[in-house]
């Protein structure tokens, strides 16, 4: 498929007039659905917002290509825009950007279509190709320049190596496998050719592996560069140096990591994470263990919000009149999705440390953490506390038996996987688990006895600590650990601190919108359309909407958000909110218990919160010109 059947002249446009990149987006998708490409609008948008907040898709040299794949578009297509001044688009390198190219994949969308997708990311590479469309004077001009370029690389000899005598190999991925993915590979490919080293270059997209790396390939090789914003597998690299970085880094420094790749300047592959050099494995095992906790955590959250939310919806529905609708609702978000969480949580920390063999024994590990336990009133075994225990004992005792039965003959390889790896690993944890769960029960059940007894100034203080936690990172370490402990409560069914939890996280995006609403002359006209975008994430309880003001000035934004989080905490718990529910925002705050009295109180602790911050960083914030 050419190029040109995606992108044609009713989705060009020579002249743009955005002056923001919120503007560009809205135009470029007013081009597509102006077009008929799309069959909501709305939907599309947020599903190229979504792939910005992951990273700006402005890749530098003057391109952004903002894309997305979703049900929302109804044919595969590609708008094209160029801005004559340039606009600052969040670039990589920092400098304007003047090319645009907004993809439109649909969730249907066949190997051709994606091909073709990333074979124009592939094309942008090229300096003189780019030339021809900033120079192009009609749309006839732009479709000629890309016909043209197709015509050129169809005559090449893609498989052409140098006479090199080393070889390298690299990996490309991105989270959604469209542009980046592709632009990585031949930029790398074509700095390569220009350094006359051999390299051979696997692309992870989103039609699936490309070009895949063999054992031969890998055998052969001198290292491997692994440029990815996304999980590649990586057991098949041990005992070769690897490089691995972000997947922007192949596309804006591939010289520097060829050199490296060549100079053989990486650690040693080993598996399970851990390379050569001990103070590498050591920064490994530090950053490893929130990796592996945040892969549990990730994995659950579907289980909680869809889990927790009909939970919430058969109380509302009426479950305690013996309604057969909100029984049903109970039975699927309580008597199944909640209670797999503890068992998922565990398997895929496990599976995390040790791959797919630590599955397995986390899962089982997780489930006794739930359901083997001696101590009276304990209905929900060691809960939270347990799986976590389980889900690292999985991994570590897997990784152990797998280092144990490495000096098995190699005939027998066969059947590591399939029989001994999760004999012995479900065994080992299986028993250690069943010996210690009855004692974990006891902290879990105490601890959330002791959490139960609380009131007045103890309550209050445990309000701003939680509240506070979600505004400290918006979304990272700290803020998952603050929510993470809410869902815990609500497992054990206290329903208070996820209220608190979530009145927190809801207020730096809401709070950031108030700021740029009502002191604007201490924002930048970009920061103020941002701000727009704020209200809505906000609302929402997506705290991540802060994120651009925070990393923009820290000092005084972070400060300023954890103020008013930290009093949405303290006055939902003051306020006694229950909430069981964990994510929504305010579309669940008419399931809060207690009727609307406990509604309204609810909605004016978060108020209380998002202007409190507001007032803060207004007041910190200089204003623009004396700035």
């Amino acid at each position: 498929m050419k190029i040109t059947e995606l992108l044609t002249k009713e989705t060009i446009l020579l002249n743009m007039t955005a002056s923001s990149k919120p503007e560009a987006i809205d135009e470029l998708i007013g081009k597509l659905d102006k077009a008929g490409k799309l069959n909501d609008r709305d939907e599309f948008k947020q599903a190229i917002q979504a792939r910005e907040d992951q990273s700006t898709t402005g890749i530098g040299e003057g391109i952004a290509i903002p894309h997305a794949k979703t049900g929302s578009v109804k044919d595969p297509a590609i708008a094209f825009g160029r801005s004559q001044e340039g606009l600052d688009y969040e670039s990589l390198d920092g400098q304007p950007t003047n090319l645009f190219f907004m993809i439109a994949a649909s969730e249907g969308a066949n190997n051709a279509h994606l091909e073709t997708l990333s074979r124009l990311s592939s094309f942008l590479m090229d300096t003189n190709f780019r030339s021809k469309l900033e120079q192009a004077k009609t749309e006839d001009e732009v479709i000629e320049a890309i016909n043209a370029k197709e015509a050129e690389e169809d005559g090449d000899d893609e498989a052409e190596e140098s006479t090199s005598a080393g070889k390298i190999l690299a990996v490309t991925a991105c989270p959604t496998g469209i542009a980046h993915t592709y632009m990585a590979a031949d930029k790398l490919k074509a700095t390569a050719k220009e350094m006359g080293v051999n390299i051979k270059v696997q692309t992870n997209g989103s039609g699936g592996v490309k070009n895949r790396l063999t054992k031969e390939d890998i055998a052969e090789a001198d290292a491997i560069i692994v440029a990815a914003d996304t999980k590649v597998e990586m057991e098949h690299f041990q005992g070769k140096p690897v490089i691995e970085v972000p997947v922007a880094k192949a596309i804006h420094e591939p010289k520097e990591l060829i050199n490296k790749a060549v100079n053989k300047d990486a650690p040693v592959y080993q598996g399970g994470g851990k390379n050569q050099s001990e103070e590498t494995a050591e920064k490994g095992q530090r950053s490893g263990i929130y990796k592996h906790l945040m892969n549990g955590v990730s994995n659950m959250l579907p289980f909680v919000v869809g889990g927790g939310i009909l939970i919430a919806i058969s109380f509302f529905w009426g479950i305690e009149s013996e309604n057969e609708f909100a029984q049903m609702l109970s039975t699927i978000g309580g008597g199944n999705a909640f209670f797999l969480l503890v068992p998922v949580l565990a398997g895929f920390i496990a599976s995390s440390i040790a791959d797919r063999p630590g599955f397995a024994p986390g899962m089982v590990g997780g489930l006794i953490a739930i359901t083997q336990t001696s101590a009276e009133g304990a209905g929900n075994g060691s809960g939270f506390l347990g799986g976590l225990i389980a889900g690292f004992l999985a991994g570590y005792l897997t990784l152990l038996i797998k280092k144990l039965l490495e000096g098995l003959p190699a005939v027998l390889d066969g059947l590591k996987t399939v029989l001994f790896y999760p004999v012995l690993a479900i065994f080992a944890t299986g028993m250690i688990m069943l010996l210690i769960n009855p004692a974990l029960t006891g902290v879990y059940t105490w601890l959330f006895d002791l959490l139960d007894s609380m009131s007045g100034t103890n309550l209050a203080l445990l309000g701003i600590i939680v509240g506070g936690m979600m505004a400290v990172d918006m979304g990272g370490p700290v803020n998952k650990a603050a929510y993470t402990f809410g869902i815990a409560a609500l497992e054990a069914n206290n329903f208070t601190f996820i209220a608190a939890a979530m009145a927190g996280g809801m207020v730096p995006p809401l709070a950031m919108g108030l700021a740029t609403t009502f002191f604007k002359n201490k924002f930048t006209k970009q920061e103020r359309e941002t701000g727009k975008a704020a209200y809505p994430l906000g609302a929402f309880f997506i705290t991540e909407g802060a994120i651009p003001f925070a990393a923009a000035d820290p000092a005084r934004v972070i400060p300023s958000m954890v103020a008013g989080s930290a009093l949405a905490g303290m006055l939902t718990m003051l306020f006694g909110i229950g909430l069981r529910a964990p994510h929504g925002g305010v579309i669940v705050a008419p399931l809060v218990e207690g009727g609307i009295t406990q509604i309204i109180l609810y909605l004016v602790a978060i108020a209380a919160g998002s202007i409190l911050g507001a007032i803060i960083v207004g007041f910190l914030k200089k204003d623009l010109q004396k700035a």
